[in-house]
Parts: structure tokens; sequence; C-alpha cells
């Protein structure tokens, strides 16, 4: 089954890509690369790399799309006929898509399949779960405990020293 719903996403993510960067409107190619960056937090979850998957919806999906959408509405693409959406073939892909995420939510019972028992405690945590990427960034035997933290500081450091330099008045 997730040999079937890779090659799925795999031609999903490949459609998305070719139609980003042959699109001419913006704002539909920047929609594009939003379905690629689903596709790829999908294949995530299929690795079993959950928080790399959120990860990926949060910044990539949410955030860094937001910024190219202001980018784009910031430069107002000179004519505000650029943005015209011309043909009719939104309804119709609309409706598709909308019947294919309900089949989805009535068969996502069958591709989650919850343990009846409580498992035993691995020794092995797998490194995309929320909880092996904490055991390995917070346990203090690690070795990259320090430069962790040492990161963090830094990064807290250099957003202090850009608003004091983007507001003189300080």
């Amino acid at each position: 089954m997730a040999t079937v719903l890779f090659w799925i996403l795999a031609l999903v993510s490949v459609i998305a890509s070719i139609s980003m960067v042959t699109t001419k409107n913006p704002v539909r190619s920047a929609l594009f690369l939003v379905v690629t960056f689903l596709c790829v937090a999908v294949f995530y979850v299929i690795l079993s790399a959950q928080f790399i998957a959120a990860v990926q919806i949060i910044v990539y999906a949410g955030a860094i799309m937001v910024l190219f959408l202001f980018v784009i509405m910031l430069l107002n693409l000179g004519t505000p006929q650029a943005l015209v959406e011309r043909g009719s073939l939104q309804p119709a892909f609309a409706v598709v898509l909308g019947i294919s995420f309900a089949v989805t939510l009535v068969m996502s019972g069958s591709f989650v399949t919850l343990p009846a028992v409580a498992a035993q405690p691995e020794v092995y945590e797998p490194l995309g779960t929320v909880r092996g990427i904490g055991i390995n960034l917070f346990d203090p035997k690690q070795p990259w405990l320090f430069p962790f933290e040492a990161t963090s500081i830094l990064l807290l450091i250099a957003v202090v020293g850009a608003i004091v330099m983007a507001k003189r008045k300080v």
C-alpha cells in the first residue's frame, strides 16, 4: 500500500513541479509549489518521520509560501490583467479535488493502523519522530547538546542585533 501511495504522490509532485515552472501566472505557480511541498510532507509521513513532515508543512507550505505570495503581491505584476483567470477548468478541477479529498478521508482508516496493546519501549528511537529528535537533541549524554544550545544563543544574538540595526533609536 505504501508503494502505491508513493507512486501516486511521485506522479502528483512531478506534475505539480513541472506546472510550477511552466505556468505564467505567478500566484498559480506558487500554489503548484504548495502542492509539491505537501507531497514531500506526505513522503516524510510514509517514511515514519512525522516531525519532519509537520515542520515541512508549517515552515515551507506555511511561512515560506506566505512570504512568496507577499512578494508577488508587493511587486503588483505591472497590470491587473496579469492576474485574471482564463478558462473554465477551475470548477471541474475543484469538484475532482473535493471528491478525491472525501474519498481519502473515508479510506484513511485503512491507511492508519494503531496498535491494540501498548508496545514495549525500544532501545532504538526512530530519528523522524518527535520523541527521537527530542532525545537526540536534549539528552545530556549526546554529543550535540552543547552545539545545539550554542546555536540557539547565537541565533538569539543575531535577532537582537538585527532589531538594533533596524531601529537606530533604541
